[in-house]
């Protein structure tokens, strides 16, 4: 057996990698779902049903793609300067700190400037718990996977100690929890008597000028170009620390704004389990995208209506809503046999 690059990589190869890993995923979860003692058929039904098969459920779908979008853009953008950022999770601690340390009465501005700003401090505070590790990356050559990693369960400790301490809500009964965000910051809600809000749109539009910068200006191409090959970008001219550095401070930004989103949009005050993990999942999202912006929206989608569709399945039937976790994990799994098959041949001699 041989691994060969193909010559010529067909769109269509491209295009079909990402519905191989979800078809792939789905086949190897029936396995699971089997073994549970469930059928498949009825299971992967009330699965979808459970997602989208109501305005209840499609909104609360929906609600929960809007921070697998910011994380998912984050990661994306990393990801394509070739800077493995796997912080998000803290960097999105670090927004929603932010956002409760300005949006709880520090400053009162009208809805139209409150909720600008209080996105704007999320994204310079998810810009910042990267700092650190883009220096180290960049003049230490120290691996940005583990220092990444670790400020995770450093931020985690730092939040709490907040929540613990100078930021507890005296009304809060003693739980750790802020005190919530005024009025004049919370995201408006878009569909009534649901916990949709306008973070979703803010996520489209994050996508689109993603997408847009990434293919439209000197940016994007420094970017892509730095992850393409870091040695040819710094001979054709381009700054390639520079262009990390800025690249990682975009991702943290992006993530920041998913604890704002969730803070000021979903839940009103900041707690410890604010997030069951977007900034983990987010890596799933950017990569069963394949690191497209565009594409993390419908990713997002597809693992909020696994996670969201997972739970009403196994109310109905019995299933263990774990099933969710191992079918994303085989998503993620299934899109790098994909993208290899797709740009290599297989040769038997």
């Amino acid at each position: 057996m041989q691994i060969e690059p193909r010559e010529h990589i067909a769109p269509w190869r491209i295009a079909l990698a990402p519905v191989a890993a979800v078809f792939v995923s789905l086949l190897i979860g029936s396995v699971l779902i089997l073994w549970v003692g469930a059928p498949v058929l009825e299971a992967y039904v009330l699965l979808v049903k459970g997602a989208v098969g109501s305005s209840f459920a499609l909104t609360e779908t929906l609600t929960r793609s809007i921070p697998l979008i910011f994380t998912g853009l984050a990661a994306t953008i990393a990801f394509r300067a070739k800077f493995y950022n796997i912080g998000a999770e803290g960097q999105l601690y670090c927004g929603a700190l932010a956002a409760t340390f300005f949006g709880t009465g520090l400053i009162t501005l009208p809805p139209l400037l409150m909720i600008p700003f209080l996105m704007l401090v999320g994204a310079l505070a998810g810009g910042a718990a990267l700092a650190v590790p883009v220096m180290l990356k960049t003049h230490l050559k120290v691996d940005e996977v583990v220092t990444t990693l670790l400020l995770n369960f450093v931020i985690l400790l730092f939040v709490g100690y907040f929540l613990e301490g100078p930021l507890k809500d005296p009304m809060s009964m003693g739980w750790p929890q802020a005190e919530p965000i005024i009025d004049e910051g919370l995201f408006p809600s878009l569909v009534d008597k649901s916990r949709l809000h306008f973070g979703f749109i803010f996520a489209l539009i994050g996508s689109v000028l993603c997408w847009a910068m990434m293919r439209f200006t000197v940016w994007g191409y420094e970017i892509r170009a730095v992850g393409l090959n870091a040695s040819a970008a710094k001979f054709a001219g381009i700054n390639v620390n520079a262009t990390v550095i800025r690249t990682a401070l975009i991702s943290g930004g992006f993530a920041g704004i998913a604890g704002v989103s969730e803070v000021a949009g979903l839940k009103g005050y900041l707690t410890l389990d604010i997030s069951p993990g977007f900034g983990y999942t987010g890596i799933a999202v950017a990569m069963l995208a394949q690191l497209n912006p565009l594409a993390v929206v419908l990713s997002a989608l597809f693992i909020s209506m696994i996670y969201v569709g997972a739970d009403s399945m196994s109310r109905a039937i019995n299933i263990p809503t774990y099933i969710a976790d191992v079918l994303v994990g085989l998503s993620v799994l299934s899109i790098l046999v994909s993208v290899m098959l797709t740009r290599y041949r297989v040769r038997f001699r």
